[in-house]
């Protein structure tokens, strides 16, 4: 699929959030809702270094995680969500972070989406996770035909071979983020708009997405 191929071209690294275990990226990835990666990667290293397990974020001082996560902005909701799943991970898990999709949405914070990035980039399980950028993208490049999440997961992960789920779902949002945004796409910078259905560039004779 030619867009798998190029996407992982322009995205080697399909994740950017900095993180040693499933832990940590559990605790990135709630702070990385409305927020750049950059932003939950320049403070995430104290946090961390405070917090190290989720038995010690479980017991901070919110006012303290508030002070630390400031620059990632909602800074005081997602003080108390990031304390709430590792109160949870604590209460259900003995302080681990599960490894099935099942028990990773039982985790305060945790959706499918969120639960697919963790087991992919945390686990090395496969998962395919839908946000507003994939669900943007998959539509415009007419790789499917709905808005419904769980049909995109499904639609998507038919026609493309396991071991890209995880790199491709997380470089569509990193390329919704930054090219295929949402009011004015960047389709003159787009490494896809040859073949795109939606690209403003070259609307004529273009070749399937896959």
């Amino acid at each position: 699929m030619l867009t798998v191929e190029r996407l992982r071209d322009l995205y080697p690294a399909a994740t950017e959030l900095a993180h040693q275990n499933p832990f940590e990226l559990l605790i990135a990835t709630i702070l990385s809702a409305q927020t750049t990666d950059r932003s939950v990667n320049l403070v995430t290293p104290e946090l961390f270094r405070r917090y190290p397990t989720a038995a010690d974020l479980a017991a901070a001082d919110p006012a303290v995680v508030e002070t630390l996560i400031k620059p990632t902005g909602f800074f005081r909701l997602k003080a108390r969500r990031i304390i709430s799943a590792a109160r949870k991970l604590v209460d259900l898990f003995g302080g681990n972070v599960p490894g099935t999709l099942d028990d990773l949405v039982k985790v305060p914070g945790i959706g499918r989406k969120t639960a697919n990035v963790i087991l992919g980039a945390g686990f090395g399980v496969p998962g395919f996770a839908v946000d507003t950028h994939v669900i943007r993208l998959t539509n415009r490049l007419k790789l499917v035909a709905t808005k419904d999440p769980v049909k995109i997961e499904r639609q998507v992960c038919a026609m493309v071979p396991k071991e890209e789920w995880t790199g491709l779902s997380l470089r569509l949002i990193l390329h919704g983020r930054r090219v295929c945004v949402a009011r004015r796409p960047r389709c003159e910078e787009c490494v896809l708009n040859d073949f795109c259905p939606s690209s403003t560039v070259r609307p004529k004779a273009r070749r399937k997405a896959q």
